[in-house]
Parts: C-alpha cells; structure tokens; sequence
C-alpha cells in the first residue's frame, strides 16, 4: 500500500496501524537478506509504536499526518537511545543523545519508525558500496548497485518494504538512488528542511528529503518535513507551500527548459527516454524553451573541492579522543590520531578527506577552493537567470542506469563525473525531483530530473506528478 492509503484506512477503521507494522516488518523478513537494506530493524519498538497510534485512535483523538506508516531512516539522522553509525567503523557502536528535527517530526506525525538504512560510510558515495555492513543491492537486479548514497532508502521503498523512507542529498544522494531503484527521490531547496541531527558532510550542501514509490507519497512526507526550525540556523522562514494542493494533471501555462549545453556522451537509451519525456510535457500543455547553463558543467568538480573541505573539517571530531573508534594499542598520541583514523574511516572517506586537505592547503586554497566557490556563484547565477524566463528545468538524472557491483572501483573517475545533472541542485541550493521515466532495453530504471528556482516546490511537484500521471495513463 502507498503511504496515503495506509494512512486512509488507519484513520477509517479498515487498518489498524499493528497491521501495517506487521506486514512491513514480514516484507523485511523476506527481502532484507538478499537486498542488504536495512542494518536494524526496531522490531519490538515499532510494534510497540503502533498499539500506541492505535489506542490513540481508538480514544478518539486525532491522528497525524503519517498515521500508522512505516518509515525507515538513514543511518546518519538521530534518534535518542539508537545507533547512529553512518556506515562507518568510526561510529558502529555510537547510541544517539537526541533526537533530530526531522525524526521527531515522523514520531508527531504518529509514523512508525520501523529501523536503520544502510547507506554510503558519511554519505560519501554514488553506490553504497562503501559500507561497514557491506553493500546494498538493486532490488530490480541485484547484480547492480542501489545508487548512492541513499541507497538503502531507495532499495527499502523499491522492494515494497516501506513505502517512505528519509535520505539525504549532498550531491544527488537522494535524486541518483531513486533513479536506479525506479522510484520517486526528492532534494528540497537547501534552508527548507532542518538539519539539526543529521552527522553532517558538507554542511552548505546536505540536506534531508523523502523517497517514495510514487510523486503524492513523496509530497506528503516533504509537507511533514518542512519547516522553519530554531535549533538550525540555516533554515529559511519562508512560507512552506501546499504541495499536495498543487497536485495537477496539467501542465497548461508552465514553461520548460531545456539545457542546450549539458548533454555530452550521454547514453542513447538514457536520451531517447529524454526526448520522450519532452513530447509528455508538451502534451500537458508545457511551452518547451531552449536555455543556456554554461557554467553547469562543472558543478562536479566544484562539488568536489567544497565538499571535500567541508568533510575534511567536519571529520576532523573523530581523533579518537571525544568519542567513536579508538585504535585500542597506541604508543603514543601521534598514533591514537593517526591510527584511529587509518583503520576508522574507509577508503573513499579518506579520498575525500585528502581532497579536502589539498584544496585547503597554503598553496591550493586560492586556486581551488576559492575559485570553486566563485565558479559555483557562477553556476546559481545561470540559474537564477534561466529561471526568469522558464518554470521548470528537465534534465536526465543520472548519465547511466545502475552500474554493476565493484564497477566504481575500477573506474573512480567516471563514478564521481556520473553526478554531473544532480551536483547542479545543490551547488545552487534548487529543489530538485527524480521520476521514473521507463526503463532500458535490460530492465533497468532510468530518471527524469525536474528543478525549479529556490523555494518553489510546488511547481516541482506539479510537473512531477503530472507527468508521473501521464506515464502511468491515469
């Protein structure tokens, strides 16, 4: 069942929110083995949540937004009195001191919060692949990686184990996963979700956001979300919308852009799905415009030289000393740093913490991380000029379908260039949405990407829902 329907009928009487636990707890039993989803699973704790929403009901009171769901969360996001690791040697036996924003907003909600997701070691990654638990695999060919570095979020929902989960998105972590898994993945404009509990990344990039199986489910976790929150200071009091009232089969007036410049090798099967999709919204009625981003192809290599400085500063807590892994014999305290950190961390968290030392070093700051920073004022400078002109901006989500297990490794480079339509979103702060567009000639999911400007999610989920509508012939 989607999301809104568990809801309905808990809140009918048709469902009791112990039979919703029940049966996502059976799914998990079945599929999690083989699929590597999630790492724990609260079995006692989510049964026990729902005789809670139950008798709630029962005594008459009113039911939250989520009433009786079963929602995962990934394994960087708080939850007082739970491990927290993610992913990492660093911090696999490190039990939350409080609760999150977010995850306090599914406990109001009256959802179930029914375990832990797997997920790339600190979010670093396009596969989950580099996890302390080992891999995650697709559910549609386990064969092929779930995308990263949500990808225990994405598998959950794409297995039917849960029909929401929580991930986080740095650099296409949400978008990218969902691609793969052929479900609904969405990053919210940077500011619009509190990240007060989320063991942070790159602190100007991260943010948390929903996945779903389809576009209405994904609206409805975004709109318990999103909220101004005190205890995080990023965060924009701007008027949250009602995107579930913004829900249209047409789109009759809205205006898209087409990036002329941002297609280079990309994968014909991937392209014709594009050109498909552009026919679709023409016939909702979109008026289909031509536009320029010139800067926004080097959002990767931007991306990666912010981020890796942010990583490296925001990694630099676990020495050994505070709390986390500790390497357990060493002569001296040279080597509780050096070696906590050699044998804590995996190797592409590493990557990223030297990537992050070199940009910032006497002799790279100006060239690299200064002029990274510059060239992303360039990058939301296109599109905040494309947005004068256009509603929408339709790019592909991903350059490939899912990759087989172990193919990052061999090819580094290409991996990190593969976020080439998601690192965009978040080097200019846009809200960002990933849909099913069909699949390859093999089977496997391919992603249609939607943005638009700062704050406007609720064109976003218009034109995701339509054309959500429109492929699925509703």
């Amino acid at each position: 069942m989607k999301a809104f329907e568990i809801v309905q009928a808990v809140k009918q009487g048709k469902l009791t929110a112990v039979e919703a636990a029940r049966a996502s707890l059976k799914i998990i039993k079945e599929k999690n083995p083989k699929i590597n989803a999630f790492v724990e699973v609260f079995e006692q704790e989510a049964l026990q949540r729902a005789k809670e929403i139950d008798a709630k009901k029962a005594a008459g009171k009113e039911l939250g937004e989520l009433a009786g769901v079963p929602v995962g969360i990934k394994d960087n996001l708080l939850y007082k009195g739970h491990k927290v690791t993610c992913a990492s040697k660093m911090l696999l036996n490190h039990t939350a001191a409080y609760t999150g924003t977010v995850v306090q907003k599914l406990i109001d909600a009256d959802a179930i919060i029914i375990g832990r997701l797997n997920m790339d070691e600190f979010a670093m990654g396009s596969t989950t692949e580099n996890s302390v638990y080992g891999p995650t695999k697709n559910p549609i060919d386990h064969t092929r990686v779930a995308g990263g570095s949500s990808g225990g979020s994405a598998a959950a929902v794409a297995a039917g184990m849960v029909p929401l989960t929580l991930g986080s998105d740095t650099g296409g972590s949400i978008r990218q996963p969902a691609s793969f898994c052929g479900i609904v993945g969405m990053k919210p404009t940077y500011g619009r979700v509190s990240r007060y509990g989320i063991v942070a990344f790159a602190s100007s990039a991260d943010q948390i956001g929903p996945l779903a199986g389809d576009v209405k489910d994904a609206a409805l976790l975004f709109k318990v979300i999103a909220d101004f929150d005190e205890k995080d200071s990023t965060v924009s009091s701007a008027p949250v919308p009602d995107v579930l009232a913004s829900l249209k089969n047409t789109l009759e007036g809205v205006k898209v852009g087409i990036p002329v410049d941002f297609f280079d090798n990309l994968n014909p099967e991937i392209k014709d799905s594009f050109d498909r999709a552009k026919e679709i919204l023409k016939s909702l009625g979109a008026e289909l415009k031509e536009i320029s981003l010139p800067f926004a192809k080097y959002s990767a290599p931007c991306y990666y030289m912010i981020t890796g400085a942010e990583a490296s500063s925001n990694l630099s807590r676990f020495d050994g000393v505070r709390y986390g892994y500790s390497t357990p014999v060493p002569a001296n305290l040279d080597e509780v740093y050096s070696k906590t950190r050699m044998e804590g961390f995996g190797m592409e968290v590493k990557r990223r913490i030297m990537i992050g030392h070199y940009v910032l070093s006497r002799e790279k700051y100006e060239t690299c991380l200064v002029k990274a920073k510059e060239v992303r004022s360039l990058i939301r400078k296109n599109f905040k000029d494309a947005f004068k002109n256009v509603d929408i901006i339709l790019t592909p989500t991903s350059p490939t379908v899912a990759t087989k297990q172990g193919a990052a490794v061999l090819d580094q480079v290409n991996t990190y260039l593969a976020d080439l339509y998601t690192c965009p979103g978040n080097m200019a702060n846009l809200p960002g949405i990933s849909v099913p567009a069909g699949n390859n000639k093999e089977g496997l999911p391919i992603g249609l990407q939607f943005y638009t400007d700062e704050f406007k999610e609720d064109v976003l989920f218009q034109a995701a829902y339509a054309y959500e509508a429109a492929v699925k012939g509703k």
